[in-house]
């Protein structure tokens, strides 16, 4: 199995959670933000940190001590 791919895909999706991060924020700042567009971010964001917290997990091994 190639070891690089998780790894690319967990650098991917780290970059696509910072940019929501931000897009996020920038949202926020508006005075009449659009409350739909923030909840769909929201999703999506949190989405992604449950598949990056996935990967994670998966690169480290299990070890019984």
């Amino acid at each position: 199995m190639n070891d690089d791919l998780p790894l690319a895909r967990l650098a991917q999706l780290r970059a696509e959670h910072r940019v929501l991060d931000e897009r996020l924020s920038k949202l926020r700042a508006e005075p009449l933000g659009n409350q739909l567009e923030l909840a769909r971010l929201k999703r999506t964001k949190l989405r992604l940190k449950d598949e990056i917290a996935f990967l994670e997990d998966q690169a480290v091994p299990d070890i019984i001590a």
